[in-house]
């Protein structure tokens, strides 16, 4: 083939590129102008000494990450509002108190101070109980059967008055015509009537008390001579007891109905006979002197039940 009719065919059979038709001229080219052509089309690769620019993040990037901080809820916004409000108003503090837990990552720090958490008061002193009040009556027979065995509580309730710093005995007469010692908290009072009709008496001084005393704890004892006990010894019971003979704790018995009372019994022995003529000629005599000594030595006893008592 002849140089010319070479050079056709190779324009006719050129290269497809891009669905295009290509001139193929280009292969007739010396191979080193191709490669100085292709050497300038590609891009020259940045120099060592220019410092490549940082990207800056894209704003989907920074959307990304706020998103994942958490986001308060309403509850803890007030908690750090409050928080904030304390912190203001308690800015002279003098001790740490933390604020109430909360997911908010920085919860602040209140200071307190002792002053701002109770108010200064004065120191008083402790609060005492106050002792029940009570009426302490003795039943006995008038003159001329004073300073007998019979009498016995009128004995122990001279000798109350002075232990108790009381007054002296006075007639009453809205405390039933008795004799009235009154204190507190102990009022003493002696029946002036017959032994067996002493409850009038009594009755009458029981209601006046418990007026006077108005919304106070009060109770009733009622102090006799004790047939069973030997001399210089005392018992208390409660007043619904049976009253064993004793016609004045019958007829108080009888008109209280119940009511709650306390009996102290002083001792005062009994003749060995059960007869009643004896027993009554036996507690109806004077007191001997041995006698007295005993039914006397028994204040301190009866001082000590009263206390206990009252509670006190």
């Amino acid at each position: 083939m002849t140089q010319p009719n070479r050079v056709r065919a190779q324009k006719k059979f050129s290269t497809i590129d891009g669905g295009k038709y290509s001139d193929s001229s280009t292969e007739s080219q010396p191979e080193s102008q191709l490669q100085s052509q292709t050497k300038s089309q590609l891009p020259t690769p940045p120099s060592s000494s220019t410092p490549t620019p940082l990207r800056s993040p894209s704003p989907s990037t920074q959307t990304q990450t706020q998103s994942r901080t958490p986001t308060p809820t309403r509850k803890q916004k007030r908690r750090a509002l409050l928080a904030e409000s304390l912190a203001l108003s308690l800015h002279n503090s003098s001790f740490p108190i933390s604020a109430p837990e909360s997911d908010v990552p920085s919860s602040p720090t209140i200071l307190i101070s002792s002053h701002h958490l109770t108010p200064s008061t004065p120191n008083l002193p402790p609060t005492m109980s106050t002792p029940t009040r009570l009426l302490i009556c003795s039943i006995v027979n008038p003159a001329p059967y004073t300073n007998t065995l019979h009498s016995a509580g009128h004995t122990i309730l001279s000798l109350l008055a002075p232990s108790l710093s009381n007054p002296p005995f006075q007639k009453s007469r809205s405390y039933g015509n008795g004799l009235l010692s009154p204190g507190i908290p102990y009022t003493l009072w002696k029946s002036s009537s017959l032994m067996n009709v002493s409850v009038v008496g009594v009755t009458s001084a029981w209601t006046t008390f418990q007026r006077e005393s108005s919304f106070a704890e009060c109770k009733l004892v009622v102090i006799h001579d004790e047939l069973e006990l030997p001399a210089g010894r005392i018992n208390v019971k409660p007043g619904s007891n049976s009253p064993k003979g004793h016609n004045g704790l019958k007829s108080i018995r009888d008109t209280l109905r119940g009511q709650p009372y306390t009996r102290i019994g002083i001792g005062i022995g009994r003749p060995e006979s059960r007869d009643a003529g004896v027993v009554a000629n036996y507690v109806l005599r004077k007191m001997s002197a041995e006698e007295k000594r005993k039914i006397e030595g028994c204040v301190g006893k009866v001082l000590e039940e009263l206390a206990r008592l009252s509670g006190e």
